[in-house]
């Protein structure tokens, strides 16, 4: 079974959210130890004692300086694809906090039918001329059980 449909319908986290299925879009990105990985072709049996971060542990409060980026240049459109595109940029702003534009753009492979790359592009600028906290650890899954089924705050 792929880690999304785990995230998704055993654990209820449901901001990752399901895209084409084949690890194309990048709707279901999530961090498996700090990278960014594509939930939906990962076997969840795969994952042994790492840790798996979703949207609703990026931050506590929806206050992760991406977030609050996203928000003041409103890049969602539609949405839909917001949240992998989040966790996309939370792992390249951990590697590199002070990406170039040819940095984002090698990095930033997740499809946006809506066409907001621009202004994704502008908010990661953003977030890493402001945040502190990019790429911080909140909440993770216990995937050491073989039902993955708990959930802890680090």
């Amino acid at each position: 079974m792929p880690l999304l449909w785990v995230l998704r319908e055993q654990l209820g986290m449901t901001g990752t959210k399901f895209g084409c299925g084949i690890a194309q879009c990048g709707a279901c990105t999530v961090h498996i130890d700090g990278q960014a990985v594509r939930s939906c072709s990962y076997p969840a049996s795969a994952v042994k004692a790492q840790r798996i971060t979703t949207i609703e542990g990026l931050s506590k409060d929806g206050n992760h300086p991406l977030q609050k980026a996203w928000i003041e240049l409103d890049v969602p459109q539609c949405g839909y694809c917001q949240s992998g595109q989040i966790m996309a940029a939370a792992s390249l702003l951990k590697r590199k906090p002070k990406p170039t534009d040819k940095d984002i753009d090698e990095a930033m492979t997740n499809v946006c039918r809506c066409g907001a790359y621009q202004r994704i592009r502008a908010a990661i600028h953003l977030a890493a001329q402001t945040g502190k906290e990019v790429g911080s650890v909140i909440h993770m899954v216990d995937a050491g059980s073989s039902s993955m089924a708990q959930s802890k705050l680090a």
